[in-house]
């Protein structure tokens, strides 16, 4: 879906290796992959959690004043460090000037999201007019299946009992990409919207969009992506593959804070002939929009699922972290992160992998996929061990992942501020936490 690196990662960590003229586990190896790293320095512009802050830490284990390892980008990204003054600014103008605000500064409340969505459109792929910021993830998809429900109507089939649920092959935990174009192939005349993630929650599986799209338009099907895992992670080209729709939130690897502001995306070959069901008056027409004529003149394509007007306070934090992706850019990011993951994966393999079975040495299985093209920065891990001993094990020596039913463990080191350093010292604590987690077991399960 995108170009990939000339080198593995696997290779690039070997070549290395040889260069230094030592093993490829050796910290000498991440040392030299971040002196190399030209994105490095973005790292600067996020506060990065101290582990003498975090819950669950044993200050006797660690150094108090380090950095905590932060792999959970992929459940809430980090602050950018420029978030409270823009906030400052906003509260200011609000304090000065009331009612004024919506009207002058360098964000006019009234027209905010419109003057940042610009930023959105190398993240996504797309056309500005095609992007929108609004509301929730949860929210914006039921906007937008709200407009395509005519068409399960069109198809005769009922609304609430109309879903079907691709799973994986029995005993695999991932998805083939052929069983899911088979399904849409041989039942597409009877499916009316193709919805999907970009990337699963739980594998960290990177679904192939392009593909799926194709199939189920092939067949008449409108598709859709729920891109909350997607967006800020891999490389997306939502206009150039044909995508009908698509939503996402931002606090996750886009860091604009806990709930904040989510956005949406229509395809401009929909602009005038899908159209919102649920209207509000932000889905009207600026230049007549306080006119209050009860007319409604309707924005055409995306803008016109909004409902109320942006809320400032949380344009500012998804501001400040798309400035910095912009500098980044999401092509640049996405090579770092292919490296980095696969970093990850080498020493977790080297150290933990399938061929220790067998041996008394713990086994740690990675349900994502090998492939760099099937997946983005997280990797889910098994264990052999039970999963809650070294979950908190980890979070006492202050790495931040999370822990997901039926028995996963997420990481997920982001480019923007995750270094190969990182990924050493990681791989230095699972040890250690594996190795007080069998103590605890008594054996390996």
């Amino acid at each position: 879906m995108e170009p990939l690196p000339l080198a593995l990662p696997a290779d690039t960590v070997q070549r290395v290796a040889s260069e230094l003229r030592c093993p490829p586990t050796d910290e000498r190896v991440a040392l030299r992959l971040d002196e190399q790293d030209k994105l490095r320095h973005f790292k600067e512009y996020f506060y990065i959690p101290k582990v003498q802050d975090l819950p669950p830490i044993d200050l006797s284990l660690v150094n108090k004043d380090e950095n905590a390892i932060y792999f959970s980008g992929n459940s809430l990204g980090l602050q950018p460090k420029t978030v409270k003054t823009y906030l400052d600014e906003e509260l200011d103008k609000w304090a000065k000037t009331g009612v004024f605000g919506h009207n002058i500064g360098k964000w006019p409340w009234i027209t905010a999201d419109e003057k940042i969505v610009g930023l959105m459109t190398d993240i996504v792929g797309a056309n500005e007019k095609e992007i929108v910021l609004m509301n929730a993830l949860t929210v914006n998809l039921h906007l937008l299946l709200y407009a395509i429900e005519s068409q399960l109507q069109l198809h005769g089939l009922d609304i609430k009992k109309s879903m079907r649920i691709i799973k994986p092959r029995e005993g695999e935990e991932t998805w083939r990409t052929e069983d899911i174009l088979e399904v849409i192939e041989k039942e597409g005349d009877s499916i009316a919207v193709v919805l999907f993630s970009g990337v699963h929650f739980y594998t960290g599986q990177l679904f192939n969009i392009p593909a799926i799209t194709k199939a189920g338009q092939a067949k008449g099907c409108f598709v859709g992506f729920d891109l909350a895992h997607a967006v800020g992670n891999v490389e997306l080209h939502l206009h150039d593959w044909g995508v009908d729709f698509a939503c996402w939130c931002s606090y996750k690897y886009l860091n604009a804070g806990a709930g904040g502001i989510a956005g949406a995306f229509v395809h401009e070959k929909h602009t005038h002939t899908i159209k919102p069901q649920l209207v509000g008056w932000f889905s009207h027409e600026l230049s007549t929009r306080f006119k209050m004529d009860n007319k409604l003149q309707l924005i055409p394509g995306a803008s016109g699922f909004r409902i109320s007007n942006p809320p400032i306070l949380l344009i500012c934090p998804l501001y400040a972290s798309l400035e910095i992706f912009k500098k980044a850019t999401m092509k640049a990011l996405r090579r770092k992160s292919i490296l980095l993951t696969g970093y990850l994966e080498y020493m977790i393999k080297h150290c933990y992998g399938k061929e220790k079975e067998g041996t008394k040495k713990p086994v740690v299985n990675i349900v994502t996929p090998s492939c760099i093209e099937d997946r983005g920065c997280q990797l889910t891990l098994t264990f052999s061990c039970p999963i809650d001993y070294i979950f908190q094990e980890l979070g006492k020596r202050g790495v931040v992942c999370d822990k997901r039913d039926p028995n996963g463990l997420r990481v997920a080191p982001a480019p923007l501020y995750n270094s190969f350093h990182d990924v050493y010292k990681f791989i230095k604590h699972l040890t250690s936490a594996i190795d007080s987690a069998e103590r605890k077991c008594g054996s390996v399960v």
